[in-house]
């Protein structure tokens, strides 16, 4: 009877290999992490002067406007400021002109966001057909965006002057019309100052949309329109949709510019009449600087950033669940 014997060195060889590869694995993983460790430095060289920038420009000034909302700094000797608390924070409710100059903010925002996303995309699908003179139509309703707002301020001054010389009290005129106050009027100076701004910024956002609008593959609204699907509900079950990115990017831009404005009423009506059009950065300016209330100033630009933070994090809270409930 012969008996068949295990050599030793059978069994080994497979168990070297198996090491040899695993110790091959280490070192590879190795390498990936000594290459994303590069990478990973090299990204942050790039990044270092801008957060530079960011640190020198935003954050310290920030840090600094909490400190100064804290005491009574007049702008001139910080060592002989006080700690008066939160007593800065009490006077912004109790100013009028401050309030007003936040009811305001809040309203102008509001409506040219609302307005200007509910003209702009009608009108972006109106764009995106084929008809004559497309282009042109095109290039008109972006051109209204080009000048900047302190500009149409000044022009629409002149448009909506109350007096009989004004361009559109001259026209009612001559139509038998009495003078209209346009800029004089606390409710009309509102609309005024709305109205520009929704005329001004619609192509723009219009433009935006359409370039998303493009971006739509054709086939799904010819396999709708063979399904025998109108155009309103392609524009309801396809474009919508399609378009929820898009106005999230309009939508924060309209928010972040609206909260911020000052150009335009500026301009236009220099705040008043009274303090109907006054806006939140031109109290800032007017209490911390022109007055040298440093310290209410910068309180009131704490909280107006505070109140951004909160509007901006619903704005982009509402968006997901939007996008999440239509995808």
């Amino acid at each position: 009877m012969i008996s068949a014997s295990v050599s030793p060195k059978a069994g080994a060889a497979p168990a070297r290999a198996i090491g040899l590869d695993r110790n091959l694995e280490a070192i590879h993983a190795k390498d990936r992490k000594r290459r994303n460790l590069m990478e990973n430095l090299t990204s942050v060289r790039f990044l270092l002067p801008l957060l530079a920038v960011y640190i020198v420009i935003v954050l310290i000034p920030f840090l600094q406007s909490i400190v100064f909302s804290l005491t009574d700094y007049d702008g001139y000797d910080f060592a002989n400021a006080k700690f008066v608390g939160i007593a800065n924070y009490q006077a912004i409710f109790q100013d009028q002109t401050l309030l007003a100059g936040l009811g305001f903010t809040l309203l102008y925002t509001i409506a040219t966001t609302v307005l200007i996303t509910a003209i702009a995309l009608p009108l972006a699908v109106t764009l995106n057909r084929k008809f004559f003179g497309r282009n042109f139509a095109r290039s008109l309703f972006f051109f209204f965006s080009v000048p900047s707002m302190a500009v149409l301020g000044l022009v629409w001054q002149y448009i909506f002057s109350p007096l009989g010389t004004g361009a559109v009290n001259t026209v009612l005129g001559k139509l038998g019309i009495s003078p209209v106050p346009w800029l004089s009027d606390p409710t009309l100076a509102k609309f005024c100052v709305i109205f520009i701004a929704v005329w001004a910024q619609v192509g723009w956002h219009a433009t935006l949309y359409l370039a998303y609008l493009q971006a739509i593959p054709a086939d799904l609204y010819e396999q709708a329109s063979v399904d025998g699907a109108t155009r309103g509900q392609q524009f309801v079950h396809i474009t919508l949709p399609q378009m929820v990115p898009a106005m999230g990017v309009s939508i924060f831009m309209l928010l972040t510019g609206g909260l911020k404005v000052y150009d335009l009423p500026f301009t236009l009506t220099t705040g008043g009449p009274g303090n109907a059009t006054y806006t939140v950065t031109q109290s800032i300016i007017v209490t911390g600087i022109g007055s040298g209330r440093y310290g209410v100033g910068s309180a009131l630009g704490v909280m107006f950033f505070l109140c951004c933070v909160i509007l901006v994090a619903l704005q982009q809270i509402v968006t997901s669940l939007i996008e999440k409930r239509l995808s």
